[in-house]
């Protein structure tokens, strides 16, 4: 801390005297003797009160069933969270919607693989394994399905398409293969399964197949093992998921699924390509590698090809023809949001929220619920610190999301019920998904948040390695890795941006613009969405003493008591604008001899200018800080600052939302159109070019300029409310 200097001193007493005399008595100056919100902040971090023991219940007890959303095993977890939260004295309830989802009624795949040959039926079952606990409640588990496929049964010869990127059917047109009216086989790995979908449809197929392949998934060879004995997928492990490229219940678009709501039918909703026009089906690496077997056709590239001892894969179209019988089961199910709450004692009308979602497509070990135990230990940790005289300034609100599997619909529900308290009241959104999946540490955020998260990471202890910190190793793993977005503030370091649709921050980043963030220990594993997501397979090779469970906790903990009592809010919008500040000279760099982005760099300039200068007035207070008495006109100006801070995320929306998803608010950060887990920078703007390149008219590049202006007027808004005056 500096020292202030006498000129200060003085003023700061002329001050304090000025407010004693005029200060009314409902509110009176206080010397506080409370101990320091930092003793507890250690205190949090401290190996005292964390307990792996606890984590490895938690987890156990909430894994013991398959509990797929709006399934009675699902409403068991929850009743087991609010429970677990109440016994540890925190304000509970439950928040239940009624929302559209879909279950598998029927389904059939049959082969033939050449004319003539006798049919091969698959029987599509992941198979339990020898000592398998869980044998018990297998049958528990779903037939393998995609969530909101549509029903159909279509017969059709079989195209292979790489990993159904845009690119992938590009390049099968280049090689003059016709895709139209044939079923696509596609492997899991690059874009979200929905957009394989859609790509496929838009392609002209009629069905899609979509497999888990042995290079990807099964350790690239036969050699490699399996789950149990070794971390990798099963052959016929098969990976579940939902193929609804939006967020939310897709019959109540924009607003909450409340019981008697308006409701758009599930046939307009089909008619309004909300949800795939053709069916679709997943199946394990053992079917898609005998299905592969099946196609002719000229050979694929060497990238398009499998592990060293897998057949020679070709495109075809055929001979394999494919008979794709899936009925659906839509229906209106309840999901239940578990909702708790420690109430601030100073700020309860500003909210830290830190949310999970709870459903699993199977056991869900490893997603989501090593992230739901490890919200019972940060619950956990703080109800000690109650115990010894901790209270948080700013409210902190537990979320366990339901349904998020289906398209984050627990958390869209709940963000669009509240969304007007929430977009005047929330000051971040902390969301862990996947809390442990493997070895690696790895954070996203919105650029405000980079600083605190790089602190937070500089205070806990690497689980695997007691010589150093989370952050030494996040670095060292940042250092290769190849895809991660470069926090603007330090090259040490890789933070990913919250533009995707792959978790529950997507409802409030993208579309009521709160600060947020996601931490995590893994990436991808090979048994996910599958039936070997179970608790054998976490104590075995994803956490097996549970230290890294502890570590999220620690760090995602840490993270909320930063958020909620630090009296002026740790967020640095300095790094926001030069990373704006790089990505619009790459985007010039791409355009420029189409249009200009010059509004864009203007409005970036002006809002470091007000970043830097908010900055300034940060660092005046913090000097004078344990000197000057907390009287009212000092709280009205932390207040005063802290709402800008705040309410400065919310300026990046554009209230009419994207071009063609109007859901999708924010105009730095959205899903990428053609893969909903992917980040664009902005989306806006990158929508338009695709179509003014491929269209190539005056009036499609026009539509480019008039993104960037949008975008400009967003920055230029955000730049306002940093400054705090009108104009």
């Amino acid at each position: 801390m500096k020292l202030p200097t006498s000129q200060s001193l003085g003023s700061m007493f002329i001050g304090a005297i000025y407010a004693f005399l005029t200060l009314s008595t409902s509110f009176p100056i206080v010397y506080s003797t409370d101990t320091p919100k930092s003793y507890y902040h250690s205190l949090f971090l401290s190996t005292s009160l964390a307990d792996n023991a606890s984590v490895a219940h938690n987890l156990y007890m909430l894994t013991r069933r398959p509990h797929v959303a709006g399934t009675e095993a699902n409403a068991e977890t929850a009743d087991y969270v609010l429970t677990t939260l109440t016994s540890h004295n925190i304000n509970s309830h439950i928040v239940s919607y009624d929302v559209a989802l879909t279950y598998p009624d029927s389904r059939s795949l049959t082969l033939t693989p050449k004319p003539g040959h006798p049919p091969v039926a698959f029987d599509l079952r992941q198979e339990i394994y020898a000592g398998d606990p869980y044998a018990d409640v297998a049958s528990q588990v779903m037939p393998t399905f995609h969530g909101f496929a549509k029903s159909g049964d279509v017969t059709a010869s079989v195209t292979y398409a790489n990993y159904g990127q845009v690119e992938d059917f590009a390049t099968l047109n280049e090689m003059g293969v016709n895709v139209s009216g044939t079923i696509v086989l596609a492997r899991y790995g690059k874009v979200f399964r929905g957009d394989i979908v859609h790509n496929a449809y838009t392609a002209g197929a009629v069905g899609t197949i979509i497999y888990s392949d042995r290079k990807d998934y099964g350790g690239g060879g036969k050699d490699a093992g399996w789950f149990p004995e070794a971390k990798w997928l099963p052959p016929t492990g098969a990976q579940m998921g939902n193929v609804y490229t939006e967020a939310g219940d897709p019959t109540t678009p924009g607003w909450p699924s409340n019981e008697g709501c308006e409701r758009r039918d599930y046939e307009e909703v089909e008619r309004l390509g909300i949800v795939p026009a053709i069916p679709s089906l997943p199946v394990s690496g053992a079917d898609g590698e005998t299905i592969m077997k099946s196609i002719g056709g000229k050979v694929a590239d060497e990238d398009w090809q499998g592990s060293d001892d897998a057949p020679t894969y070709r495109v075809g179209p055929g001979p394999g023809v494919l008979n794709l019988n899936y009925k659906a089961k839509k229906t209106i199910a309840t999901i239940h949001n578990v909702i708790g709450m420690i109430e601030g004692s100073e700020e309860p009308d500003r909210y830290v929220i830190l949310g999970n979602h709870r459903d699993a497509w199977t056991f869900g070990a490893v997603d989501p619920n090593s992230g739901t135990a490890t919200l019972l230990e940060v619950v956990q940790r703080l109800e000690k610190l109650q115990k010894k005289g901790w209270k948080p300034r700013r409210t902190i609100i537990f979320c366990s999301w339901d349904a998020e599997e289906y398209g984050l619909i627990g958390s869209t529900e709940w963000v669009e019920d509240n969304r007007e308290l929430l977009a005047s009241r929330a000051v971040a959104y902390l969301n862990v998904d996947i809390a442990v999946s493997g070895e690696e540490y790895s954070a996203s955020a919105t650029p405000q948040l980079d600083e605190l998260l790089k602190q937070a990471a500089k205070q806990v202890q690497d689980p695997d390695n007691s010589s150093q910190t989370v952050y030494d190793s996040w670095a060292s793993a940042s250092s290769s890795s190849p895809w991660a977005a470069v926090s603007s503030s330090s090259p040490s370091v890789k933070i990913e941006r919250l533009g995707g649709g792959g978790s529950d921050f997507a409802a409030f980043v993208q579309h009521i613009g709160v600060a947020s963030l996601e931490v995590t220990y893994g990436g991808a594993y090979p048994v996910y969405h599958s039936m070997y997501d179970d608790f054998v397979w976490m104590e075995k090779f994803g956490d097996p003493m549970f230290r890294r469970h502890i570590a999220v906790a620690s760090i995602w903990g840490y993270l909320a008591l930063q958020l909620a009592d630090k009296e002026i809010l740790p967020f640095n919008y300095q790094s926001y604008a030069k990373e704006l500040q790089r990505n619009a000279e790459e985007l010039e760099d791409q355009i420029s001899n189409q249009i200009t982005v010059t509004p864009l760099l203007t409005s970036i300039d002006a809002l470091s200018k007000a970043a830097a200068k908010i900055n300034n007035e940060i660092k005046v207070i913090e000097e004078t800080i344990g000197w000057a008495s907390i009287v009212k006109a000092d709280f009205t100006r932390v207040r005063e600052i802290n709402d800008r801070l705040m309410m400065a995320e919310r300026a990046f929306l554009d209230r009419e939302g994207l071009s063609g998803r109007p859901w999708y608010k924010h105009m730095i950060y959205a899903p990428a159109k053609h893969n909903v887990y992917g980040t664009k920078y902005f989306p806006g703007i990158d929508d338009a070019i695709e179509q003014a390149k491929r269209l190539n008219t005056e009036e499609s590049w026009k539509v480019v300029q008039h993104e960037v202006w949008r975008v400009s007027r967003a920055i230029n808004q955000v730049t306002k409310v940093l400054s705090g005056e009108l104009t």
